[in-house]
């Protein structure tokens, strides 16, 4: 084997968790599934916290990142406009999930040692909707090292827990396997919106910072990952990944975080040739977020990892490197 993890992750032995068939698949594929790895009972309290937060006020929670599907604007403001929750952090129910021991201890047998300290950079719960014709409810296909601004890649790692029943009809997530051992490719805005819709432009039927791979080759075989509630599934930053529309009348709902290894990941200026474009649209959401909540930041002299430095957390130990 070569030193996928930089050579501190023994993949012969057992981990915490997982099986050394389990630790080898990763290694050769980029991904694994873990069944039933997070209970009902869990589910239910993160279902439970989500639908209290999109019908609350929103001065309740200002910090949250609550996003809407644009084709989804002029509906009614409730749960059914809701997308997607990000930067959830602090809050005291959701956060529970980061920190879920089992999924702690798999992703320590990933990226680490028993005794690393993992932090969570980036939390999202996807609330998929129906397609509306648009094609907007289809994330293409892309590499999450895309929207990070820290290195190593192979001691980065997302779990993404299926909160209901997800299938190819719902838009479940497809890999292609192998590709985690490959650069981080250009990314771009998807071109689907603008054949179909010729008059607009992709920035104005694509949802933001819903980049793609540049060129993406549809040739390459996917696997396509149907899960149950419970079911977690583990992969590399840089691994080809997406999801299809969502053909059904329900939305479909998941539960994500990823995290990295704080003992030897830091902060890097490294760039593809297409990551300072999503570095701008994501940094002027957060411009636009901190003017909504009257709080006065000079981004003149910051890049976007300035945001990941503000919201990470520890989920065992301490912080030091992120």
């Amino acid at each position: 084997m070569n030193e996928l993890g930089g050579g501190i992750i023994d993949w012969r032995n057992d981990g915490l968790v997982l099986s050394a068939e389990q630790k080898t698949f990763y290694f050769d594929n980029g991904y694994l599934v873990v069944r039933k790895c997070v209970p009902k009972s869990e589910i239910d309290r993160y279902n439970e916290r989500f639908n209290y937060i999109c019908n609350a006020d929103p001065s309740e929670f200002p910090f949250l990142g609550v996003m809407r599907d644009i084709t989804l604007a002029d509906t009614e403001k409730t749960v059914k406009k809701v997308t997607k929750i990000q930067f959830w952090q602090d809050d005291p129910v959701l956060f529970e999930y980061c920190k879920y021991p089992t999924i702690v201890d798999i992703v320590k047998d990933l990226i680490g040692i028993p005794q690393s300290n993992i932090v969570a950079m980036h939390t999202v719960l996807i609330n998929k909707p129906p397609d509306t014709g648009k094609l907007s409810s289809r994330h293409p296909m892309h590499q999450d090292l895309q929207y990070f601004p820290f290195r190593p890649a192979d001691l980065i790692c997302a779990a993404w827990t299926a909160m209901q029943k997800i299938n190819r009809e719902n838009g479940c997530l497809s890999f292609v396997p192998g590709t985690h051992k490959g650069p981080l490719l250009p990314h771009v805005y998807p071109d689907w919106a603008v054949c179909r819709y010729p008059s607009t432009t992709s920035r104005q039927v694509n949802n933001k910072a819903f980049h793609g791979i540049k060129d993406f080759d549809l040739s390459l075989p996917r696997v396509h990952v149907e899960m149950d509630e419970g079911d977690t599934l583990f992969f590399h930053p840089l691994i080809h990944h997406g999801s299809g529309v969502n053909r059904t009348d329900g939305f479909r709902r998941a539960i994500s975080c990823h995290y990295a290894n704080d003992d030897l990941c830091h902060y890097s200026n490294e760039k593809n040739e297409t990551q300072e474009e999503i570095d701008r649209d994501l940094m002027e959401l957060f411009e636009k977020k901190t003017k909504r909540l009257g709080i006065k930041v000079d981004t003149s002299d910051l890049d976007y990892s300035y945001t990941f430095r503000i919201r990470s957390r520890p989920v065992n130990g301490t912080k030091s490197n992120l």
